[in-house]
């Protein structure tokens, strides 16, 4: 086990590492000049720092997902927070909104997010507590509805706000500054906190509500502590940089793969691979093309979609 996790440790610097240095640009670490100095501490890192921040929040949320519904095929964005939380930064990019300088739409992502959570939450909670069942058709159904709202804002929008809004959406991290990064980190170190510390109760909800109660955890409170963590990584992340989708589905079931199904290691490890992979993506999107850049979600797409039809040819991906 310790050998597995400092591969992923290792994966996890090299990829920042190459993320910072490399790009259209490479830049020598050991021989800075003035404008590579800029390039880096200006551009290049906010940008990596956001990439690993976003990647962290989603490889954790959905590896709590997958267990808070005992779904395998659950990732963040199946409770529609994605999806609220890009309607409402979509609003403020077409609005053109400044009220807080360069965190204006990132609090608009945010505030989205927070009341999307909050609907679901509501419309999942039934008896006393959280139904996953619930939960769940909830967030598929506001999702939808949401996903018509953005595209009926963007179809009689102009088109600058109309280009904007679309980057957006497929997780634009070219807008990246340092701006961001405090709250970033605030928030998804508060959300990892969450399901590290209860990943026993985790682990025992996986296996059942039953299980969970003979060994003396409530269901219904650990199943809300750890929807609020979820809720917590997912709009932080699309409030850092949109919507990427993949990450959360994807990561756990290759850490489960490799560390196997126990909360306690698998949690933090999909947090450290999800952050590897965002920063492997955005390099290939800021290179592929220069000077034109993709957005990292349609790399993640690309990477993403393949291996999920991959894993449904395995016998076991169905299982936690």
């Amino acid at each position: 086990m310790k050998l597995k996790i400092s591969v992923v440790l290792a994966i996890f610097f090299l990829s920042f590492g190459l993320s910072l240095f490399w790009g259209p640009s490479v830049i020598n670490p050991f021989h800075l000049d003035e404008t590579s100095r800029e390039i880096l501490l200006s551009i290049r890192a906010p940008r990596s720092v956001v990439a690993l921040l976003m990647g962290m929040a989603l490889g954790a949320s959905g590896a709590v997902l997958q267990g808070i519904l005992r779904n395998p095929l659950a990732d963040p964005y199946v409770l529609g927070i994605s999806s609220g939380a890009s309607l409402a930064a979509a609003l403020g990019i077409l609005a053109g909104a400044a009220v807080f300088g360069a965190v204006t739409i990132p609090l608009f992502a945010f505030a989205g997010a927070i009341a999307t959570g909050a609907i679901v939450g509501m419309m999942g909670w039934n008896k006393g507590g959280i139904w996953p069942e619930r939960l769940l058709l909830a967030g598929v159904g506001l999702s939808f509805l949401f996903s018509a709202l953005l595209m009926l804002i963007m179809s009689i929008s102009s088109d600058e706000g109309l280009r904007r809004a679309i980057l957006w959406i497929f997780g634009d991290l070219s807008m990246s500054d340092w701006t961001r990064v405090p709250y970033g980190i605030l928030f998804v170190a508060g959300g990892l906190v969450i399901p590290i510390v209860r990943a026993k109760a985790l682990n025992a909800l996986v296996l059942g509500d039953e299980f969970a109660y003979s060994l003396g955890f409530s269901p219904k409170k650990e199943r809300f502590l750890l929807f609020l963590s979820v809720g917590l990584l997912t709009s932080a992340s699309v409030s850092l940089g949109g919507m990427i989708g993949f990450i959360g589905l994807l990561v756990p079931h290759i850490m489960r793969f490799m560390v196997g199904s126990d909360n306690r290691y698998l949690v933090p490890v999909s947090a450290l691979s999800g952050g590897a992979l965002l920063c492997f993506a955005d390099l290939i999107s800021k290179s592929i093309l220069p000077p034109m850049e993709l957005p990292a979600g349609i790399v993640t797409a690309i990477i993403g979609a393949p291996y999920f039809l991959f894993l449904l040819r395995r016998k076991n991906v169905l299982s936690l």
